[in-house]
């Protein structure tokens, strides 16, 4: 039996069929699916009956982005929606804003909801920096804790070190 071929299935526009973009990205198809489902990626456009879905290289960059936000900043697939759904809308503020013929009032009012969807972003990652920092702070404490007990085992072997109970305080020491 032959073994089947890993060269990616492009069509004539250099889409790619899912599995060939889940090998691409380092993902399955059903993660794909799923994420489509989720509303993190769009979902295909109409197509023929029997015919693959073929996802486009700006599709396959989304799929990337949503990756590596999901891996950066360890959110779940809810937090990651509001997340891009904030940065979609941002990306929407912007193009208007380009523009030349906007006059200063639309361009404040444009500018006030960037900074609405800004903001968003913004709490969503202060949380997980904060929930990171505060495990920085309890992984830093056990090892401390670690390295301490370490030092005593090394110093009870040298023989240089007081007894236990008089180290933890909870017992008066022998006398």
């Amino acid at each position: 039996m032959a073994a089947r071929s890993q060269k990616p299935t492009a069509g004539h526009d250099g889409s790619l069929r899912i599995g060939d973009v889940a090998r691409e990205v380092g993902t399955t198809p059903r993660t794909i699916r799923y994420y489509e489902e989720m509303g993190l990626l769009p979902e295909s456009a109409e197509r023929p009956s029997g015919r693959h879905r073929l996802y486009t290289r700006e599709e396959v960059e989304r799929l990337r982005e949503v990756m590596r936000l999901k891996e950066l900043l360890g959110v779940t697939l809810e937090e990651l929606k509001t997340l891009l759904s904030a940065e979609e809308a941002r990306a929407e503020v912007r193009a208007q804003l380009r523009r030349e013929d906007v006059d200063p009032q639309r361009r404040r009012e444009l500018l006030t909801e960037a900074l609405g969807h800004i903001d968003r972003q913004l709490e969503l990652v202060r949380h997980r920096a904060h929930e990171l920092a505060r495990l920085e702070g309890e992984l830093s404490e056990t090892r401390k804790r670690a390295r301490r007990k370490i030092r005593e085992i090394d110093a009870r072997a040298a023989g240089s070190f007081p007894p236990a109970d008089e180290l933890d305080g909870s017992r008066e020491p022998a006398r």
